[in-house]
């Protein structure tokens, strides 16, 4: 057993066994697994933004059994989509990696309203069928429908716990009087990782933080407390410090496809101010599978303090 992997399941003491075994799954799994890291590929972009912008630029995937086999070959901790990809491929690589069934979606063709809510594409029951460890949710803290995707996320939680599940929740602000700017600011995704974890999440997904500060009664706050944010790993550590003192999992987004060494940058930030790991869709997917595979395997080398 990995001292650092017992810490964090001692975090998680309230919950059944099946759900500590599922987040250890988790933990355990992959290239990183016992170091207290992960790095989990996403690929629920199809639904999102479209196939042609999802997949054109690397089109094996289209294939949904492509980023299953990625997710094996690089070393995932886990794979996370929703339901028509995980179908098309859990019985052909069951047991091979950790599946997180993305329960909500949102597509482009919608107009994006001010107040957006995203879908439910999923259960909690096709979760269990396709032998998943844990649900993934989507909320907008900010938007004007805030009350409904909390209400449903607090009802799937309890579901999903009650099965033994973990539950992952993107906490992404927007909406409502939330600047575009808002929607990375510190005090925002610091907030935002606060309520993921009040709402129960076992892991919480979060974007980078930037230096911006949106409210005013948080600006005062940080600077008669002095809160350091100038650099990047100030600010993940105080994201990681908001979700219960660092007594949770979170994780950072990685965004869209980008130059390497600014995402290799990014992942030093948050290795270095105590972050837990990357969920990286666009940036690995995108590129030919021995490109990404490098890629990831660099990542990991980052997180694994060896780079």
């Amino acid at each position: 057993m990995s001292e650092r992997v017992t810490e964090i399941l001692s975090w998680y003491a309230s919950e059944n066994p099946g759900t500590l075994n599922n987040l250890a799954r988790i933990l355990y799994h992959g290239r990183l697994g016992g170091t207290g890291r992960v790095i989990i590929l996403p690929v629920d972009q199809g639904f999102e933004h479209g196939p042609a912008r999802s997949f054109a630029h690397n089109p094996a995937g289209y294939d949904p059994r492509y980023h299953f086999q990625l997710a094996v070959d690089a070393g995932c901790s886990a794979y996370a989509a929703p339901l028509g990809f995980l179908e098309a491929g859990a019985a052909e690589y069951a047991g091979q990696v950790p599946m997180i069934l993305k329960l909500n979606n949102h597509d482009s063709l919608s107009p994006d309203l001010e107040n957006s809510v995203p879908s439910l594409t999923g259960s909690v029951a096709d979760a269990l069928r396709l032998g998943c460890v844990a649900i993934g949710y989507t909320i907008y803290p900010g938007s004007g429908e805030f009350k409904s995707m909390y209400e449903d996320l607090r009802e799937l939680t309890r579901e999903a716990k009650d099965y033994g599940l973990a539950v992952v929740v993107w906490s992404y602000p927007r909406g409502g009087n939330l600047s575009k700017e808002a929607e990375t600011a510190i005090d925002v995704v610091a907030y935002a990782a606060q309520i993921a974890a009040q709402m129960g999440a076992t892991l919480i997904k979060v974007k980078p933080p930037t230096d911006y500060i949106e409210q005013d009664a948080a600006r005062k706050v940080y600077e008669e407390e002095g809160i350091p944010t100038a650099t990047l790993a100030e600010r993940v550590s105080h994201v990681v410090q908001s979700a219960f003192g660092g007594r949770r999992v979170v994780i950072f987004s990685g965004g869209a496809k980008g130059a390497d060494e600014k995402v290799f940058e990014e992942v030093r930030g948050i290795r270095d101010g105590g972050g837990f790991g990357s969920i990286i869709g666009r940036n690995s997917f995108q590129r030919e599978k021995e490109e990404a595979m490098a890629f990831l395997s660099k990542a990991m080398a980052i997180y694994d303090s060896k780079d």
